[in-house]
């Protein structure tokens, strides 16, 4: 049965962030490599109806959910060849989505109390190398050991987002090197995951942590009406018991945008 988390959320002492559609525009660049294959084949570019349940989830069930319904007269081992090639030449074209730079280079550096940070990406690593390698500082504000990539070993199989695994590892990434310090570890409930999909909203929820929704504008269409279920983590993206929010339990936001982001809602003073 879910949780029902009534207490008011506690100060945010850790953010981990997805990235694809979250930091950076690749979610757009996903859109024109897939949109150009389906062209090819005679088919409808793809709808949010479907990108929606594609968004945040590990490759090998994203193309499964995109083959269903495509139904490409091409293997997978062709898709993904085609897929690469166009990836290779458009995600180097990826840049920073709006609020992301001043966001991350104020919680990196002058929020009080201090604020740990960790990715959380379902990209793989030659995916993320593409689409990050021209822009080293912007990243540079999450350490090495402080991200956690879709192919990290340390994720069984199968236990992608929508489950909670991929936000716990990056908080225990953080916790490793507090430990070390001789500080308290951060709870669950301390930190606060940045998402744009619905599975990762989920996976955030489901982690015992808080969540800020901020949508691609074409996402936020398809989920119309959905939000407060959205937000609560309660779409059944994930089949497995286990706790999720409630609706209107204050632990999850929508925001259209990261510019102007609320710091000292969550206890955070810059």
């Amino acid at each position: 049965m879910p949780t029902k988390t009534r207490h008011p959320p506690p100060p945010i002492r850790a953010c981990l962030f997805d990235m694809d559609g979250l930091l950076i525009d690749s979610e757009d660049m996903y859109s024109i490599c897939t949109n150009l294959i389906l062209q090819e084949y005679g088919r409808p570019p793809l709808p949010w109806s479907i990108k929606a349940r594609l968004q945040g989830r590990p490759g090998p069930e994203a193309g499964r959910i995109f083959q269903q319904w495509a139904q490409l007269p091409i293997d997978r081992t062709e898709f993904q060849r085609k897929t690469q090639a166009l990836q290779a030449q458009h995600f180097p074209n990826c840049r920073p989505l709006p609020g992301v730079e001043t966001l991350l280079q104020t919680l990196s550096s002058r929020t009080e109390p201090r604020v740990e940070l960790a990715l959380a990406t379902s990209s793989h690593a030659a995916n993320f190398k593409l689409k990050t390698a021209h822009q080293e500082d912007l990243f540079s504000v999450f350490a090495p050991e402080h991200r956690v990539l879709g192919d990290d070993p340390r994720i069984a199989p199968g236990r992608g987002k929508p489950a909670p695994d991929i936000y716990l590892l990056a908080l225990e990434t953080v916790n490793a090197r507090v430990r070390l310090e001789g500080e308290r570890e951060v709870l669950p409930s301390e930190a606060l995951v940045f998402e744009d999909s619905v599975p990762g909203v989920e996976a955030g929820r489901r982690a015992g942590m808080q969540v800020v929704w901020c949508p691609h504008a074409g996402l936020l269409e398809e989920m119309e009406g959905k939000e407060e279920r959205v937000l609560a983590g309660r779409m059944g993206e994930h089949s497995e018991e286990g706790r999720t929010g409630e609706v209107g339990d204050g632990w999850a936001r929508l925001l259209h945008t990261l510019e102007g982001f609320p710091y000292s809602e969550y206890g955070m003073h810059v």
